[in-house]
């Protein structure tokens, strides 16, 4: 089950990829601002580097400083590891790991064309459960809406405190549950990949921060309306593959996800969803959240 999820996630997020959605389109501007960019920060990186895909702007609220290194968990074309890289300045580092080889090679171009060169910038193929990173050489861990898509986010959050330095923190936005789904939304994989149905309670979130170490855990609703996804509507990219539902049974929770071929834009994936959601108010269920915590330091008193 947790492969097919991992499927279903990397052949939706590669055609995004493939897409050419980019900040040059409206609808994909809009979604951004929505959750928080500013138009400022938007035309200082690469137009590539916005897909329209954030519920938040943790770049926005790490307080991040001038040396320190920051990682940005689920990076794509990059958009946070831009903003951060900018803020920590040459003498520091923002590190990008996504698993989708399509988001790092867009990642890698979109960073080719920035003037000045981009020193202080890597990204890393690697699952955010399996960081390629070493123990405690992390000052802060970004990340924006990727975590809900992670099948077993316990052992995220494990790994996010191993690579943390002590008194390291985390700046994370996501999308968490109020309330449980209805069953509709629930096992639906498009509602999986779309960020809703992977998403864990606010509770659990918490918890699963504290279990693995972390304290001055601090979950925020932005009140956010959700709905600011559909101002991707009509939004066109270039041909790529599109995610459907297999025909063959299945004893998983979710129908599993396969690729199939044809000329189409992402904005079909986005429509399918858009279309199981007109039926429910999803901020009655989920919530865009700002997630904050920090590593203990031993030597703290």
């Amino acid at each position: 089950m947790t492969e097919a999820i991992v499927d279903a996630v990397r052949a939706r997020y590669g055609a995004v990829a493939r897409s050419g959605l980019s900040n040059e389109h409206a609808g994909v501007q809009a979604v951004a601002q929505a959750f928080g960019y500013t138009a400022e920060e938007l035309a200082a990186i690469p137009a590539g580097a916005n897909m329209g895909l954030s519920c938040g702007n943790p770049t926005a609220t790490a307080n991040l400083r001038v040396g320190e290194t920051v990682v940005d968990l689920g990076s794509g074309g990059g958009l946070d590891v831009f903003l951060a890289a900018a803020q920590v300045g040459p003498t520091g580092k923002a590190i990008g790991i996504d698993m989708t080889a399509e988001m790092i090679e867009l990642a890698l171009c979109n960073a080719a064309t920035m003037s000045g060169g981009a020193t202080n910038i890597e990204f890393h193929q690697a699952s955010i459960d399996q960081l390629p990173l070493a123990d405690n050489s992390v000052d802060c861990v970004i990340s924006n809406c990727v975590i809900n898509l992670a099948p077993d986010k316990r052992a995220v959050f494990r790994e996010v405190a191993r690579v943390l330095k002590p008194g390291g923190r985390v700046a994370v936005s996501d999308i968490a549950l109020k309330q449980p789904l209805p069953p509709e939304l629930g096992n639906d994989v498009l509602a999986y990949v779309g960020c809703i149905a992977g998403a864990i309670s606010l509770d659990e979130y918490r918890q699963g921060l504290l279990d693995a170490g972390f304290s001055e855990v601090v979950i925020v609703d932005s009140g956010v309306d959700l709905n600011a996804y559909a101002k991707m509507e009509n939004q066109s990219g270039c041909c790529s593959p599109v995610m459907t539902e297999s025909a063959q049974p299945t004893t998983s929770r979710l129908p599993i996800a396969k690729v199939s071929s044809g000329c189409c834009t992402t904005t079909e994936m986005h429509d399918s969803l858009k279309d199981l959601l007109m039926r429910y108010n999803v901020n009655d269920y989920a919530a865009s959240v700002k997630v904050f915590a920090v590593k203990p330091d031993a030597h703290q008193t």
